[in-house]
């Protein structure tokens, strides 16, 4: 009987090691190929020069880079505070409730959505009624895609927090919002930031409601009100065209988005052991 057991055991080691082999392969290849192709089209013209008409060669992608940031910037500061009100809320204030249990219910629904129905949103009730695609409506488009990470993140790690300490906070006489701020915030301070950091991460490299909202610009525009250009819709769009120039600016833009991710992704994993460790 032990030695049927350690053959099992065996067979599903081996089994397991071949799965993930098997998914690991892929992704080597993936990186490979984005390497490969991405590295040779890096210079500086990337960071300094706007992307170039069709068929005449060189060209960056400075107005597409600038206005990803400028986006992804905004919908941080619209989404997070949102967010971690809403997380607070269900964790201190609403624990428990029925509204509570509905409102984490419609925000996983929200966080598991298709990017591109959320898109499809913003285009029916603010590209309509501003009568053009805009910058604005890409950065309230991402926001949407930013808050149900964050309000999911600050819940779980306001949950982590031990109740001894709020009660503590609470005997010396601290009223709710202070014990909430000063003792339940800075305990999970960690892990918020966590959370942040990986919504950024996830609103990168969205390509599907930025096509129904910013849609892009040639040009350089920082003007919010007007369609402005962005990373991941320069991507799919130079990757689909014929020109081998834009072809190649799209491999170097995907290499961009990837190592940007893949940053991100270090320092909030790195993060989250640290708070594991504290």
């Amino acid at each position: 009987m032990y030695a049927r057991r350690r053959l099992k055991n065996r067979i599903a080691m081996a089994l397991s090691c071949a799965a993930a082999a098997f998914g690991l392969g892929w992704l080597v290849m993936i990186l490979g190929v984005l390497l490969v192709k991405g590295i040779s089209g890096l210079n500086l013209a990337v960071f300094t020069e706007m992307t170039p008409p069709p068929g005449i060669g060189g060209g960056g992608l400075l107005n597409a880079i600038a206005g990803s940031i400028i986006m992804t910037v905004i919908a941080i500061l619209i989404g997070t505070p949102v967010g971690m009100l809403a997380g607070t809320w269900m964790a201190e204030y609403g624990r428990g409730t029925k509204l509570a249990m509905i409102v984490r219910f419609i925000n996983d629904i929200l966080l598991s959505a298709p990017s591109i129905v959320i898109g499809l949103f913003v285009y029916e009730t603010m590209v309509i009624a501003m009568g053009n695609f805009s910058g604005i409506a890409g950065a309230v488009a991402l926001a949407i895609i930013v808050m149900p990470v964050v309000v999911r993140t600050t819940e779980d790690m306001l949950l982590l927090v031990p109740n001894t300490l709020r009660e503590a906070a609470s005997a010396l006489g601290a009223p709710r919002w202070h014990v909430i701020r000063h003792v339940a915030y800075k305990a999970a301070k960690t892990g918020m930031i966590t959370g942040v950091l990986l919504a950024i991460a996830r609103i990168s490299g969205e390509t599907a409601p930025l096509l129904f909202t910013a849609l892009n610009n040639q040009f350089w525009s920082v003007n919010l009100t007007a369609p402005m250009s962005s990373l991941p819709v320069v991507i799919f769009q130079f990757a689909l065209s014929p020109y081998e120039d834009w072809q190649q600016l799209a491999w170097t833009g995907a290499l961009l988005i990837t190592v940007a991710v893949l940053a991100i992704s270090i320092v909030a994993r790195a993060l989250a052991a640290q708070k594991t460790e504290n």
